[in-house]
């Protein structure tokens, strides 16, 4: 009988037998957790370095033997006698345009400091998207990380075992410190951009609902409306959750009403992008029949076809400042909250005055 069907892994009862011939007091190595777990050295390692490529059933069960074994990297165990890993993390939900754009200013700030920087994305399923952060803090805080940035957070963490800036914060929020940009004033000159080109009938995609920006974003384009003296037909809002596919189905109930909006100013970029989509295939010419904006002015904004006018959040220098606010906390200063940044007006080729009947 081989090593592997000598020990193996009890997928149901979960129970795992120690090394063969390994005393108490030996110290579990790599080799080890590799034997137990039924994979290769350099799979054990991408699990317990975060890196890409490895399965989520094979981290979980790597995981499950590191826990069961006692395994300590050199990372933990280091960090456990000295307090101090030197490594910021950011924790996202998933490698989307937004965070990847903060991650450029992050990275940035942190060259030529002490520090590392380590990226995490907490969401691995639909089933685990909501605290995702939460566990994210668990496992890393106090052992791989000092402190981090969390982006777009599902719940709230008032509370946490390392310091903790957030960017794009929950709906009231209790999160120590916060940077974010002037989300009302920017949704503002979108919706009166529109205004001013002559739009008097705009839809509006909105966001997620648990995040203080999309309900920033909806109570700036009422404003708008409002200070416009044109009252607000409520059909003409829609939830579009930040999301591709949410912002799609959006845009088909908008352009399905019997008086369609002549524009639409999506939350964001990613649905502003698949508002567009929706127009080209209904044949709509955009922004002869429709014009549109977004939110954001991530790269895929500019290099649209025909150019997505847009909203422009500081990315770079928001991740820059959520920077500068954690290493504040990790050297023992005090630093104000929140941080907000203004918002900047992007019209390009997305928009126009509305066709005259």
């Amino acid at each position: 009988m081989s090593p592997e069907t000598e020990n193996p892994v009890n997928a149901t009862s979960g129970w795992l037998p120690a090394p063969a011939e390994k005393s108490a007091a030996a110290r579990v190595t790599i080799n080890d957790v590799a034997r137990v777990a039924e994979v290769s050295v350099s799979t054990v390692s991408k699990v317990v370095n975060g890196r890409y490529g490895v399965a989520p059933a094979t981290i979980a069960r790597v995981h499950q033997v590191i826990n069961e074994l006692g395994y300590e990297t050199s990372l933990v165990a280091s960090s456990m006698r000295n307090s101090r890993t030197n490594i910021i993390g950011i924790l996202v939900a998933e490698f989307e345009p937004f965070a990847l754009e903060l991650l450029n200013g992050i990275s940035a700030t942190l060259r030529g400091t002490k520090y590392d920087l380590m990226a995490y994305a907490g969401n691995l399923s639909p089933e685990g998207h909501i605290g995702w952060e939460r566990r994210s803090l668990s496992r890393l805080g106090g052992t791989l990380i000092d402190g981090a940035i969390i982006v777009t957070p599902t719940v709230e963490i008032p509370h946490s075992s390392v310091p903790v800036v957030a960017i794009d914060p929950q709906s009231g929020t209790d999160m120590p410190l916060i940077v974010d940009v002037d989300n009302s004033g920017g949704a503002q000159k979108a919706t009166e951009h529109l205004l001013d080109l002559g739009h008097q009938r705009i839809g509006f995609i909105g966001g997620r609902k648990d995040l203080k920006s999309a309900h920033l974003r909806e109570a700036g384009y009422r404003q708008a409306l409002e200070n416009a003296g044109i009252t607000l037909d409520e059909q003409l809002i829609e939830e579009g959750d930040y999301q591709h596919d949410a912002a799609v189905e959006a845009t088909g109930k908008l352009l399905d009403l019997p008086q369609p909006p002549t524009a639409i100013f999506a939350a964001n970029d990613v649905s502003a992008l698949a508002a567009l989509g929706v127009a080209r295939e209904r044949g709509l010419n955009v922004p002869a029949d429709l014009s549109i904006i977004g939110f954001d002015d991530i790269p895929a904004a500019a290099q649209s076809s025909p150019a997505l006018s847009t909203v422009r959040q500081p990315l770079h220098e928001m991740g820059s400042h959520a920077v500068r606010l954690l290493l504040s906390l990790l050297d023992g200063e005090e630093a104000s909250t929140p941080q907000q940044l203004p918002a900047v007006l992007v019209p390009r080729e997305t928009t126009a005055a509305p066709r005259k009947n």
